[in-house]
């Protein structure tokens, strides 16, 4: 299940709306991604994922859909999307599109012609259902983003489900002309020579045909939780019909040469082993192309930071996935409070080193690179459909999707206008410009971990297994057919003396400080690491 050139790529995540204002609207745009291609490929990213483009009345920010097959004027149109790649390509630079196969906006023309009347011919590539005698809703299925999961619509007399926005009607996947319509989707951007997907929400694809009502969760607290978790979303997602779709999926990627996929799923290492068994389970013996497949394993957002705890499920999983299994890891995304906000600045250098010398595929979430931080949204300037359908409990997605941080000009350089969202306070000493000459910015520790990745046959093919030390110290090898890394990772502020037995002497090649007044060959017999500090050494 590898290709060409997964097992050696960076990917870089791109939330489009804040990386680079070109046409002073105050909102990112492709053009202004084109014009930051060449400092993504001195950083050495080799892929870009892509947060929805496509046509949206931007209610949850593109993933509402109201057309496939056209770029949404606020970002440009196709042929600025055509040229994205076309010089995204020229600098050996991938690009994988965001895929939203779940629902669509309310607005797109399927779900106008399917709510317009009980009768339409179209009425079934939604999920609609009669109301209970009592007239409430058929079952007690909850929304995302708060409330419940179905909408009444006063002119047909029934409702439709929709695991988001009510604006965000839910698909009928059961539909077999509704999986055939969004094949083709896929079909058109793979034509157009997009290099994979990111598939949202593959989890929620299928629902319970008897549409049964969702267990109560007996650990819920109200008024603390997140309100979605009052019931165990047995039945509203997790259906297995999911994996036979991840298996088409695969088959139907596998007609094209040198492609990748990646599923949105928080799982756990059972469930994602599972999509991993299906994807393999269509594909023929003799591959036509080659698809390299992974879910997204988003478990390092959430697992304590802890030296044990991450030791003990990056173990579980390596040692889990099958020969030729991609693992892959990221520290943040568009929907998860940023890493150095989770764990602190120091402690955001350790946790690079480890995301870019872990075997897999790392993804990079634009600005983490810089050390952005969450912003803190006044109450009038929330954009984000879910802080304002639940405030106040930290559910609000605007803080990690702030403007990128280009230089120390005004708006910092994102664009000539106020942006969309408020820049952080701390720009003027944390962005791009400032930390390129600067030799020991968190900048500087990603550039050279990056490129130390991709010029080294023992990070992108060799295997991992990690040392039994100190509770505050994760330590693991790297060893390929060239030689042997050992990655040594301080998880707390204090200072550490580790006695690593089985090696004598080590050659430093990255201190998470960048200082370099260290030694380069260090004795192994008696490590001393600083507080929050991480080293690779060649071994």
């Amino acid at each position: 299940m590898q290709n060409s050139w997964i097992n050696s790529v960076v990917f870089y995540h791109i939330y489009p709306r804040s990386f680079k204002d070109s046409n002073s609207d105050g909102i990112g745009d492709l053009n202004g991604i084109i014009e930051k291609l060449d400092y993504l490929k001195d950083l050495g990213v080799g892929g870009i994922w892509l947060s929805p483009v496509y046509k949206s009345p931007m209610v949850d920010f593109g993933y509402d859909i109201s057309d496939y097959y056209v770029i949404d004027s606020i970002f440009g149109n196709l042929e600025d999307f055509k040229l994205l790649i076309g010089k995204a390509h020229q600098k050996n630079i991938k690009i994988i599109m965001d895929f939203v196969p779940n629902h669509t906006s309310d607005k797109h023309p399927l779900f106008l012609k399917s709510s317009a009347s009980k009768d339409s011919p179209w009425r079934d590539y939604y999920i609609w259902h009669e109301p209970k005698k009592n007239g409430h809703p058929p079952n007690n299925w909850l929304s995302v983003f708060g409330g419940s999961a179905w909408e009444w619509d006063k002119q047909t007399g029934e409702y439709y489900l929709h695991s988001f926005l009510k604006e965000q009607p839910d698909l009928n996947w059961r539909n077999p002309v509704v999986r055939k319509l969004m094949f083709q989707v896929l079909k058109f951007w793979l034509d157009l020579g997009v290099d994979g997907f990111r598939v949202d929400a593959i989890h929620h694809l299928y629902k319970d045909k008897l549409l049964r009502n969702n267990p109560k969760n007996p650990s819920f607290k109200p008024g603390k939780d997140d309100p979605f978790d009052e019931f165990t979303p047995l039945y509203i997602k997790w259906q297995p019909e999911m994996f036979e779709e991840t298996a088409n999926l695969c088959h139907f990627i596998n007609k094209y040469k040198d492609k990748f996929v990646v599923t949105e799923v928080y799982g756990e290492i059972y469930q994602l082993m599972k999509f991993y068994q299906a994807c393999s389970k269509k594909l023929p013996k003799k591959k036509q192309g080659c698809i390299a497949f992974c879910p997204f394993n988003l478990q390092l957002i959430s697992l304590p930071w802890k030296a044990s705890a991450y030791k003990t499920f990056i173990d579980e999983y390596d040692a889990t996935l099958c020969n030729g299994e991609l693992p892959n890891y990221v520290l943040g995304n568009h929907d998860r409070s940023r890493i150095a906000t989770r764990i602190g600045t120091l402690q955001a250098r350790v946790a690079a080193i480890m995301l870019l010398t872990l075997r897999g595929v790392p993804f990079i979430y634009y600005g983490d690179e810089i050390g952005m931080k969450d912003v803190t949204i006044p109450k009038k300037m929330v954009f984000d459909p879910f802080e304002k359908n639940i405030p106040g409990k930290g559910l609000g997605r605007d803080p990690e999707r702030t403007p990128m941080q280009w230089d120390n000009k005004p708006h910092a350089g994102f664009s000539k206008v106020t942006p969309w969202l408020p820049v952080s306070g701390d720009f003027k000493k944390f962005n791009v410009s400032s930390e390129l000459k600067d030799k020991k910015s968190i900048l500087s520790l990603y550039k050279k971990l990056i490129h130390l990745r991709n010029n080294s046959e023992v990070l992108q093919e060799g295997k991992y297994y990690s040392l039994p030390v100190s509770t505050d110290i994760f330590a693991y090898i790297r060893a390929g057919e060239t030689g042997k890394l050992l990655v040594v990772l301080n998880f707390s502020a204090k200072k550490q003396t580790i006695n690593f037995k089985n090696f004598a002497k080590g050659k430093m090649l990255i201190n998470s400080y960048l200082d370099t007044k260290h030694e380069k060959i260090v004795d192994l017999n008696k490590l001393i690491l600083q507080g929050n500090e991480g080293y690779v050494f060649a071994v």
